[in-house]
């Protein structure tokens, strides 16, 4: 009698399981919203955020695990690091007003460059970087009002971007809560023309030819000798991959803006997500796989146009 009524309640017993993991409704989880999803989430789980915004709300890690004492994804060997945002720690940005920075990339892991967020408040204003350093802001989220020496004043919102070269003076003030990633790096110069300021907006730039390749690729500064740097956009549909398995003499700093899927740095191959960063020294092998229900997108530093002697 009762292992009848154990075999009846089975089908019961699934449907519930199946739609409690549905939406991270997970045992323990008091408010059942920011559970795991196995792939990316439907619009169900997702309900219908603003662009980039699992940037900042992550969801490949269960939501009671990241409670754990310990608890983390982040890893840091000699040639690469995966910096994952439940270790991000946020503080004081100096100079800045009401803002509070993470430093994801720096010199002190074996960079030549720095990648950090800053948390701007409505209001809150921006300082200058050092003395001979340029600098590119993203915007991920709210947006900001960016006034130049020349005078001039430019309102940037999420997927927008500024690059501002060496020494020029510039202000920020946030218009709401806002998001940025800010790379900055001491600018390598040439004979060549100064740069010149760029401010644009991802879907304002072209599609690129990828000879061999299948992932879109967008470039946010011009290719020109002045820039020591670029900064790609590129973009997986699910199941796509990167057919080289690359090994050069570039650095990278990575922020996954959408999507999930798998990285290979060096031997090691690592799950990540929207709101990952990932550090690649130069000769290091690399690949990434998308996974999950929608695109990859990802923000991609590397440094360009330059001797490596230098």
């Amino acid at each position: 009698m009762a292992s009848t009524q154990i075999r009846h309640l089975r089908p019961l017993f699934l449907l519930v399981l199946v739609a409690s993991l549905r939406c991270g409704a997970v045992a323990g989880d008091g408010d059942g919203g920011e559970g795991f999803c196995s792939a990316e989430p439907s619009s169900e789980c997702s309900g219908g955020q603003p662009l980039y915004w699992k940037v900042t709300h992550p969801t490949l890690a269960p939501a009671h695990l990241q409670d754990l004492p310990g608890f983390t994804r982040s890893i840091f060997k000699r040639d690469h690091a995966l910096i994952t945002p439940e270790s991000h720690v946020f503080s004081p940005l100096p100079d800045w007003i009401n803002t509070l920075g993470a430093y994801l990339i720096s010199p002190a892991i074996g960079a030549h460059f720095t990648m950090y967020m800053a948390n701007m408040q409505d209001g809150s204003t921006s300082a200058l970087p050092l003395k001979d350093v340029e600098r590119l802001i993203f915007v991920l989220q709210g947006s900001i009002s960016l006034s130049v020496e020349t005078g001039t004043t430019h309102s940037l919102l999420v997927d927008s971007y500024a690059y501002l070269p060496a020494n020029i003076k510039h202000s920020m003030i946030s218009d709401e809560s806002t998001t940025l990633v800010i790379f900055e790096r001491r600018y390598t110069a040439t004979e060549d023309p100064p740069p010149d300021l760029i401010v644009g907006s991802t879907d304002k730039q072209p599609l690129l030819e990828t000879p061999g390749e299948v992932f879109q690729l967008r470039k946010l500064l011009p290719t020109s000798l002045p820039y020591d740097f670029n900064i790609h956009i590129m973009d997986f549909q699910p199941g796509e991959y990167l057919n080289v398995k690359e090994v050069h003499y570039n650095q990278h700093g990575l922020l996954l803006l959408e999507g999930q899927g798998i990285y290979r740095l060096g031997d090691s191959w690592y799950p990540v997500q929207a709101g990952d960063t990932i550090w690649m020294a130069p000769f290091v092998p690399q690949w990434y796989a998308a996974l999950g229900k929608t695109r990859t997108r990802y923000l991609l530093y590397k440094d360009v146009n330059r001797n490596p002697l230098i």
